[in-house]
């Protein structure tokens, strides 16, 4: 397979931007912003003699996600020693290739695909409901945290087919650490600190205390009877074809339920939010709830009635996709535009990057869902799963959750930002997470939508309406 692009780049120096490898883990987004606006669509970060490797845009999207082969990926810097807490909950598919990842895909696919998860949206609904229970006008609330807490609850339900709410928020809290932490400690797999020492000994610490909660659940189903969930298939694959090993499957639900629930947060708390910054968005939305749903909760009929939903969806994904980035790493000598990269070079792809070229998308910041009516991007324009061999065996099952429980949030309460809430978005172990609470205020609906001030970061990610985009580039 030939590279596209090394041509263009004959006699021209190398796009090579020298930096602070940790500078990019503290803020991925700019320092991408950065390099593709000096570079085009390949360069590098080079710190000393390390370099990482950056591609942007669907060209080299395709031309690496496309190749499984040559391009591996290794979603974690930091395995841990090898008999160690830290590798076995890296084990997943995230950290498999090959054959091993082809078979192991297979293994765990039935549940998530489309045929198979009409059966989830009972369940869905009446999480949602409990979620919504508690919920009063005049309450203000902070969104981040509970659709946190929703989705812990939602993927403890479906990967383990019993709620188990205490240890999945157990889980779940120490998923978030451990999620942090390998963030931090990350860079140091590239270039020598000694800081982050104590920080890699308490990774490693957070490791084993997530395996312990991971295998107490694990003990729990496997102490009942097995059901259809993703936890039983995986055991039965274990117990009776002896296709998993013990570490295998720590790894594949430590990695599934930690993406699935921080992933599909993420994705509710910035489609809320948007919503509340876009009122003719949100009044057209929740009309079309009226027009649909008999009584406010969708039945599996409605999905695909909701046509403006599933727009705002796709939207919300685009410009502020819960996946901001990724890496593979290369399995063999390869070319990659200029560079002749040897086994082992990190390369770096960007959801975000891609979803805000303005070649692809006019005005690519800005949350404008009727876009969809008119266009229909390639897999490696629009990639908010992933694209390939290798995108999210979860995306038909995500998409269906997004669409039971947005509408019976939204007709439960008008939900309004809290006017000069402090908004603050950071691409942290690959995700956009929103690292501040995100208030709302619960009302009546009354059929008026508004939008409120807003302060923070979230003004370089997204143009909202009011603000300038040259006041959004220096927030």
């Amino acid at each position: 397979m030939n590279d596209p692009q090394t041509l263009a780049f004959s006699g021209r120096r190398l796009p090579i931007t020298q930096g602070s490898i940790a500078e990019f883990a503290e803020d991925p987004i700019k320092s991408m912003r950065n390099m593709w606006a000096t570079h085009g669509e390949v360069a590098a970060l080079e710190n000393d003699n390390q370099r990482i490797h950056f591609i942007f845009g669907p060209r080299y999207n395709k031309y690496v996600l496309s190749d499984a082969k040559r391009f591996h990926t290794q979603f974690f810097a930091m395995r841990g020693p090898r008999r160690s807490s830290q590798r076995r909950v890296t084990s997943g598919l995230l950290s498999m290739n090959g054959d091993r990842h082809r078979d192991h895909r297979r293994t765990v696919m039935g549940p998530f695909q489309k045929r198979a998860i009409v059966a989830y949206h009972e369940m869905v609904s009446h999480v949602t409901q409990q979620l919504l229970s508690d919920w009063e006008a005049g309450q203000t609330r902070d969104i981040n945290s509970d659709m946190t807490d929703y989705m812990l609850k939602l993927t403890s339900s479906i990967l383990f087919g019993v709620d188990f709410s205490d240890l999945a928020l157990k889980i779940g809290r120490l998923t978030d650490r451990w999620v942090a932490l390998n963030h931090e400690v990350g860079p140091a797999a590239f270039i020598s600190d000694l800081d982050v020492a104590d920080l890699y000994d308490e990774l490693l610490a957070s490791a084993e205390e997530l395996e312990g909660a991971v295998k107490e659940m694990i003990d729990i189903r496997r102490s009942g009877k097995l059901g259809s969930d993703v936890l039983s298939i995986l055991i039965r694959v274990h117990d009776e074809m002896g296709g998993i090993t013990d570490d295998e499957l720590i790894g594949h639900i430590t990695l599934m339920f930690g993406a699935a629930h921080l992933t599909s947060a993420h994705t509710l708390t910035w489609t809320l939010f948007l919503l509340s910054q876009h009122p003719e968005v949100m009044e057209k939305l929740y009309n079309e709830f009226q027009d649909t749903l008999e009584d406010g909760v969708p039945k599996p009929d409605d999905l695909e009635k909701m046509t403006y939903l599933e727009q705002v969806i796709k939207e919300s994904m685009r410009v502020m996709p819960a996946s901001s980035y990724s890496q593979r790493v290369t399995s063999e000598p390869v070319e990659l535009g200029p560079f002749q990269l040897n086994r082992g070079a990190i390369v770096v792809f960007s959801q975000f990057m891609t979803h805000h070229m303005p070649d692809i998308y006019e005005q690519p910041e800005r949350f404008i869902p009727e876009r969809w009516e008119t266009i229909n991007p390639s897999a490696y324009e629009y990639l908010p799963f992933g694209a390939g061999p290798r995108m999210c065996i979860g995306a038909p099952l995500a998409m269906m959750q997004f669409k039971i429980s947005l509408p019976q949030i939204l007709l439960k309460h008008k939900l309004s930002l809290v006017a000069g809430t402090e908004v603050n978005a950071k691409a942290m172990s690959t995700m956009l997470y929103p690292n501040s609470p995100i208030y709302m205020n619960l009302e009546q609906h009354d059929g008026r939508f508004a939008a409120s001030p807003v302060t923070g970061n979230v003004h370089t990610i997204v143009d909202l309406p009011g603000l300038a985009p040259a006041h959004r580039r220096a927030a």
